[in-house]
């Protein structure tokens, strides 16, 4: 059940690319749409971690499943950029609930030195479905139009909600109701205990980095690939699910490095990986701005680099915080989503309707990305396991 509850993600938001230019044609603008649900995403995790925490992880699955379908139906109706937007705003806010509850039932379910390789597991799954997910809405978008990308969001949801109903027991023992100032002393100090860990505070900015130079690609490669090269959305659609395809070897080959070298040396192979991606990029920018095959072999070497940081990062977050996992979880999450909110809109400023500097606003990101990714495994993750004693 984690993969398909992990991928309400990708589905959310790898189906709806190959539809962006076609919302932009009908109602005028489209990726204000995916910011804001990035956005929505990323604040409600900090609402979700602690109801998960508070109330448990079922409840809060459920109402969040039910909300998701909701709010796609409402977008597959809208008749405006700005209505549209703001159903996919509220569809952000499930989503967070869906994935918080999803990731913190790991480290329920799981001792912390099991975390990784069960998150890698997972994202294996996920990856499976956004290999399909991208093509789905290409499909859909080119044979009846992109509201019934929409549409295929809320009969996932759907689906997922009557499987978790039956399936899906409670792993965190709730807080109980009325029992004083112990009970309700835990939530006051809990952001301060969450962030006075500096095993959280590492892994979290690992995710946080792979995943925002990602999510410029997320954000920008319908622009560059449909826009500026002049490919069609099926087309396209095969960029992402390639990438899913990647992304799924490379988290089963984490679970490999993660046996036989350790968490550390997996994610600096990673870290090496995710450079180098970039830097392939950046070179076809620079030699051949109008090939398209630089692109796809350094966004999927990029790939093989955040196969191997998710798990890890996702994981390694909580590994510390058993009793506070929601929180830890909201806050890892919340750091991911606006590390990705900053720095795709951003980037997004040095798009313009000419697309007169090519593929660079996607490209100069995941360069960044990748060196600090660099920073964080040769620099900050070898100090945890030998810290400095006074």
């Amino acid at each position: 059940m984690l993969p398909l509850l992990l991928a309400a993600q990708p589905v959310a938001t790898d189906s709806y690319l190959p539809a962006l230019p076609a919302i932009a044609r009908e109602l005028g603008s489209a990726s204000t749409s995916l910011t804001l649900f990035v956005l929505a995403f990323g604040f409600a995790q900090l609402l979700c971690g602690p109801l998960a925490d508070r109330f448990g992880r079922r409840p809060v699955l459920l109402a969040g499943l039910a909300c998701y379908a909701i709010a796609a139906l409402g977008g597959a109706f809208a008749g405006s950029a700005g209505v549209l937007a703001g159903w996919r705003t509220l569809q952000g806010f499930p989503m967070a609930a869906i994935l918080v509850c999803a990731r913190a039932a790991v480290r329920d379910l799981y001792p912390a030195h099991e975390g990784p390789h069960v998150m890698a597991r997972g994202l294996t799954g996920l990856g499976a479905v956004g290999l399909v997910a991208p093509l789905l809405g290409a499909w859909l978008v080119q044979g009846a139009g992109w509201r019934w990308v929409m549409v295929a969001m809320a009969v996932y949801a759907s689906l997922l909600l009557a499987m978790c109903w039956r399936s899906f027991g409670e792993t965190h023992k709730p807080l109980p109701q009325g029992a004083g100032a112990e009970a309700s002393s835990a939530p006051r100090g809990s952001t301060r205990v969450v962030f006075a860990s500096r095993s959280f505070r590492a892994w979290a900015s690992l995710a946080a980095a792979t995943y925002g130079g990602l999510f410029c690609f997320l954000l920008l490669s319908p622009m560059v690939y449909i826009g500026y090269l002049g490919w069609s959305p099926a087309m396209y659609g095969w960029i992402p699910a390639g990438g899913s395809l990647v992304y799924i070897f490379s988290t089963t080959m984490c679970r490999t490095l993660l046996r036989r070298y350790g968490p550390v040396r997996a994610v600096r192979l990673g870290a090496s990986l995710s450079m180098a991606g970039a830097l392939v990029q950046a070179l076809g920018c620079w030699l051949m701005p109008l090939s398209a095959v630089p692109l796809l072999v350094g966004h999927a070497v990029y790939c093989l680099g955040h196969g191997i940081h998710q798990p890890c990062g996702q994981a390694g977050a909580v590994g510390d915080l058993p009793h506070l996992a929601g929180r830890a979880v909201s806050w890892s999450g919340f750091g991911m989503m606006m590390v990705a909110f900053c720095v795709g809109q951003t980037a997004a400023l040095f798009v313009d309707a000419d697309y007169s500097r090519g593929a660079w606003p996607m490209v100069v990101p995941m360069l960044a990305a990748g060196a600090v990714l660099l920073a964080i495994a040769f620099a900050w993750l070898p100090r945890l396991q030998h810290p400095k004693h006074p």
